[in-house]
């Protein structure tokens, strides 16, 4: 089974990464594809360019083995909708399971996609959520339930048209206040982004105010 997390990653951080790789250990994934967003098309227009973005997808993802990074969106241009994605990627892998790692308020959101309805027939969803706080799962998401298997490895089964929860350990980073902290000329913590994606942010002085 292949995995794939998409994001804008301005910058990635391991709120983005240490959440994928218990999912990609839970569920024993071949490899993980993180896909950087050209434009994204439900938030502003990202801080980063496109090419600063990737190689620091590129930077972090050399340090999670099984990991790789997928330029498709970047690439393609324009905005980056979900469906023509995953039908680029499938006609390259055909019928491999394909499994696309999602929080569970991105996929509460999942109706306002674009062309949504024709997700389920390209990947399996693989939402990830907080341990020990079970989701009202029938009310958040009647569109999903007769989707979902409590079985995870019934993902390797099919290629698509799975829903599973998995839970993950939060980390309580967010790529805006990182953002805001470097503008403000702190240091963001080893616990909070990869050693390689900070060097290439301070060496490009990526994110800083106008007036430093």
């Amino acid at each position: 089974m292949i995995g794939l997390l998409g994001g804008t990653f301005d910058p990635i951080h391991y709120g983005h990464l240490r959440p994928a790789r218990e999912v990609y250990r839970r569920l024993g994934l071949a490899e993980l594809r993180l896909v950087p967003a050209a434009t994204p098309p439900h938030r502003d227009a990202p801080a980063a360019s496109a090419a600063h973005r990737l190689r620091m997808v590129e930077l972090a993802a050399a340090e999670f083995p099984g990991f790789a990074v997928d330029d498709r969106e970047i690439r393609r241009g324009g905005k980056s909708y979900t469906v023509p994605t995953l039908k680029s990627l499938r006609a390259e892998i055909g019928a491999t399971p394909l499994c696309l790692l999602v929080g569970s308020d991105a996929f509460a959101g999942l109706p306002t996609w674009h062309r949504w309805e024709q997700l389920f027939g390209l990947a399996h969803f693989v939402v990830m959520e907080r341990p020990g706080a079970p989701l009202e799962r029938a009310r958040a998401f009647p569109w999903a339930m007769e989707r979902v298997s409590q079985d995870a490895a019934e993902l390797g089964e099919a290629p698509a048209g799975r829903v599973v929860f998995v839970p993950v350990t939060p980390l309580d980073v967010s790529a805006t206040r990182l953002r805001a902290a470097i503008a403000r000329g702190e240091t963001p913590s080893s616990d909070e982004l990869p050693a390689a994606v900070w060097k290439y942010i301070d060496d490009h002085r990526l994110y800083r105010s106008a007036a430093r």
